[in-house]
């Protein structure tokens, strides 16, 4: 045997073995074994680097230094789930599934729903190519070689696997080598780790991959994606990439119906306490894959899936205190202080009231005893009070009436339930949160600066509004509590680098109130330059789709007002993108002009998004669903039947895939 081949029966054999131990539960030889075996291996790599392969087992270990992880678009966005905390919200979700598809028969995917780091992974010749968190779903973190660290994801895969697929899955940590962690800071007197889930999403971050491996991380997945897919439901999906050598929970299972769905549900209601990791629900996914494409997605979720949330856990403890927060809006928002408690895994302190009407709906009293409970196990809040243990002096709690940073009186508007500071420019927290949303990940991203960065440039006097982030010198920066030449530098940098980031996100970065990060980017589309949404009035904001009046009143308002329109003349002078940099395609037409498409079914030549693009670049316009503004279907095989039964009805075009070629041609 030559020594490449040597090397290459090593690294098989230690992957199976690997794959046996941590995906299987199944070793079939002694650790010992297996180090000697890892280290006979290591040595013949060191002696002959021309045999090198970054997907060796030897590179598990870590060892890579990682000081700044490299932001990576999504090629496919990582969508949210809607969620539902009750078996009549599944109903309701079951409904608007077959109204959309008609009367077809649908069965579902029921999966335990894991409580850890999201991330996607891509193969590439059956090799794992790279691995991003799930950051803000359309961009994240480069952590792949911390991911190679992990000892249940495949570095290389068997079987018959697409050229190229994503998948995707947790980074879970499970409760006995949680505990051990804790175990092992509390024996050198060190405070333990929170929960295992900020756990595993901190782990990924690491800078030393050598500590991650150190971990006891798993990665379990879920969902298979990729251009064709060599199946037509998902849970052939799961069971094609535990073939591949995944480990993909066992638990999953197809229910025909819902009632099969409920029999899941309430199972696992129960059972799940004897799982070796936290589940906090159950996914439930429209099985077929075909259907799933017809149903589609909103602004923030698949429609085809929806996740259940088990009935949160509940403790009671002690209000010591009600302090008050206040937004970058002015939002005035009160917390309660609470006497320190566990709650599902975590140490809760304190809990959000909401605003004064909640104080007033709970007669809530400091010193009182109150049932908190975490509202889908994420928030704490409190939802009651024991009244047979109130101290004898409580008093109702007087809402304040001053902002607690500026002292300005508060103001209620009309048919809203908070109370706001009307102090937009002189109140410190607003000012500094609103150049904190300006900096942060969604909006301008801006690497080097945090948001404990920002309230020190504000405090010494540095900033005041967002615009001043653009005349910061490094000079200026050094002298700031923990920051050094570098750090300086890179915080300069991260701020000239924003000035490439697009018009939908900076027109959201800006805090119009109201103006979400779907709302800017429809905002973006319509205006395509700031100076074309300053001029619009309120009406014509009106008209455009999905914007209400309230929304148009708040950016009628927002440029009215003579600061934000001399910060935003600051911006345009330093070079930030307000106006849209159009997508120029050499081959577009207008020939599709003032007419609206719906694309329906699978097709052979083009992927659906590939006729959207078309449909686009040549002037027509997208419709999300058949009306009587619909000019044409442009309709694949398997079309969904209450689609075409819609079309049908409404007398709209039918075009097959060749018939929209001709028309483009």
């Amino acid at each position: 045997m030559t020594t490449e081949e040597q090397i290459k029966a090593l690294r098989d054999e230690l992957e199976q073995h690997n794959y046996n131990y941590y995906v299987l539960d199944n070793p079939t030889i002694s650790d010992y074994e297996f180090d000697q075996k890892l280290k006979e291996l290591q040595q013949l790599e060191e002696k002959h680097p021309e045999f090198f392969d970054e997907n060796s087992p030897t590179h598990r270990v870590g060892g890579g230094l990682t000081k700044n992880f490299e932001t990576v678009v999504h090629e496919r966005r990582m969508y949210s789930l809607d969620n539902s905390y009750s078996k009549e919200d599944v109903i309701d979700w079951e409904g608007r599934i077959r109204r959309a598809l008609g009367d077809v028969p649908v069965e579902y995917t029921c999966e335990l729903k894991f409580d850890g780091a999201s991330i996607s992974i891509t193969y590439e010749n059956g090799k794992l190519k790279q691995a991003v968190t799930r950051g803000d779903g359309f961009q994240g973190d480069n952590v792949t070689t911390n991911i190679k660290t992990i000892r249940s994801v495949p570095l290389r895969l068997k079987g018959d696997y697409p050229e190229k697929f994503e998948i995707r899955g947790e980074i879970i940590l499970p409760l006995a080598g949680f505990e051990k962690m804790n175990q092992e800071l509390i024996e050198i007197g060190l405070p333990p780790y929170a929960n295992p889930r900020n756990t595993a999403s901190g782990s990924l971050k690491l800078q030393d991959s050598s500590e991650v491996s150190k971990r006891p991380l798993d990665c379990l997945l879920y969902f298979v994606l990729a251009d064709r897919l060599p199946f037509k439901t998902h849970f052939e999906g799961l069971e094609a990439a535990r073939r591949w050598g995944f480990k993909v929970p066992k638990e999953a299972a197809i229910a025909k119906n819902i009632d099969e769905v409920f029999e899941f549900l309430d199972y696992w209601d129960t059972h799940r306490h004897h799982l070796p990791y936290e589940t906090d629900g159950v996914v439930i996914k429209v099985n077929n894959l075909h259907y799933q494409e017809e149903l589609g997605y909103t602004a923030k979720a698949p429609r085809w899936a929806i996740a259940y949330k088990f009935k949160a856990e509940q403790v009671s403890t002690r209000l010591n205190s009600i302090s008050y927060q206040v937004g970058r809006t002015g939002a005035i928002t009160p917390v309660a202080n609470l006497e320190p408690v566990q709650l599902a895994g975590t140490v809760v302190k304190r809990a959000s009231l909401h605003n004064a009407d909640q104080i007033e709906k709970l007669d809530i009293r400091i010193g009182d005893e109150v049932f908190v409970e975490k509202g889908g196990e994420i928030i704490p809040k409190i939802i009651a009070v024991d009244l047979s243990k109130r101290p004898q002096n409580a008093q109702p709690v007087k809402y304040l009436s001053n902002c607690p940073e500026c002292d300005t009186e508060l103001i209620r508007v009309a048919g809203e339930a908070q109370h706001y500071c009307p102090n937009f420019y002189g109140c410190p927290p607003q000012i500094i949160g609103r150049i904190q949303h300006y900096i942060s990940r969604k909006a301008m991203d801006i690497e080097g600066l945090g948001g404990e960065t920002v309230a020190l440039l504000y405090n010494n006097g540095l900033v005041q509004n967002y615009a001043d982030l653009y005349d910061l010198t490094v000079d200026q920066v050094i002298p700031l509590e923990r920051m050094a030449q570098k750090s300086a530098e890179n915080l300069v940098n991260g701020i000239e680098k924003s000035k490439e980031i697009p018009f939908e996100r900076v027109l959201y970065a800006l805090g119009i109130r109201y103006v979400g990060e779907t709302v800017a980017k429809k905002l973006a589309k319509h205006y395509k330059s700031i100076e074309a949404l300053r001029q619009a009035s309120l009406m014509d904001l009106i008209l455009v789709d999905e914007i209400g009046e309230r929304i148009a009143q708040s950016v009628v308002a927002f440029f009215e007002n003579g600061e934000n329109s001399l910060i935003v003349e600051r911006l345009k002078n330093y070079g930030v993108q307000l106006e849209t940099v159009e997508r120029v395609n050499p081959n577009a037409t207008n020939k599709l002009e003032g007419k609206t498409f719906v694309v329906s079914g699978v097709f052979e030549h083009f992927s659906r998004d590939g006729i959207k693009i078309a449909i686009e670049d040549n002037g027509g316009k997208i419709g999300s669903s058949i009306s009587a503004k619909t000019d044409f279907v442009v309709a694949g095989e398997n079309m969904g039947p209450a689609k075409l039964e819609k079309a049908t009805k409404l007398g709209v075009k039918i075009l097959s895939e060749t018939e929209f070629q001709k028309m483009l041609e």
